[in-house]
């Protein structure tokens, strides 16, 4: 079945499909005739058992090792189980200092920074995690590298159109140097897109980075 179907019956988007397979968790067949990807019902239901373990908040590398039975599904859950434990008890912390901030009567203008920073970094000396504020957000993660390849692709095609330009201007100018300078330039444009679609694929990939959970 086609990757459109696939989508359907298992109610994840062709996006995650895809991420999924470049993770390697699914390896669909291909079409001889056509080289085009060809779902199988058993794909379709190792993709249900993704989507279910991923709502869970399953890492990646964890759903491999379950493929790859490098551990059994029992003593995996046995152990999520008390990560699901210790992050219940971070939440219960971090509810309580926000308690004790209203009891303290704290207002935003004379709020006690340093005697609840203070308070924060001797928790997490004793394991508790906080939200990381070093995390940048995707999609400002994703503006730079968008915009510096844009600069450049524009620099490129600026070249290209001015080294037509220069042939047309100049007949006696090599054809052969035209050429070279078109498939050059064109070549480096080609280069930072690829580049540039591995970097997103990377920032969207923010999943890969549940498996530092464990």
């Amino acid at each position: 079945m086609k990757i459109n179907q696939v989508e359907e019956l298992v109610g994840i988007t062709k996006k995650n499909i895809r991420f999924y397979e470049d993770q390697g968790l699914i390896c669909p067949d291909r079409n001889k005739d056509n080289g085009y990807r060809e779902y199988s019902l058993k794909d379709v239901e190792l993709l249900n058992k993704i989507k279910l373990l991923r709502r869970l908040d399953v890492p990646i590398e964890e759903i491999r090792k379950l493929e790859e039975n490098q551990e059994s599904l029992n003593d995996f859950l046995d152990r999520h189980i008390s990560h699901f434990k210790h992050r219940m008890h971070e939440l219960d912390i971090m509810k309580e200092m926000c308690q004790e901030m209203i009891e303290a009567d704290e207002s935003f203008e004379n709020l006690n920074t340093s005697r609840y920073l203070d308070d924060m970094r001797t928790l997490e000396k004793g394991g508790v995690r906080f939200m990381d504020v070093k995390k940048t957000d995707i999609k400002k993660s994703k503006r730079a590298p968008i915009i510096a390849a844009a600069v450049f692709i524009m620099f490129m095609l600026a070249m290209i159109i001015i080294m037509i330009w220069a042939k047309f201007a100049d007949p006696e100018m090599p054809f052969g140097f035209l050429i070279f300078s078109i498939v050059l330039f064109g070549s480096m444009i080609a280069g930072v897109i690829l580049a540039l679609k591995q970097r997103l694929k990377e920032i969207e990939g923010g999943e890969l980075n549940e498996a530092s959970k464990y």
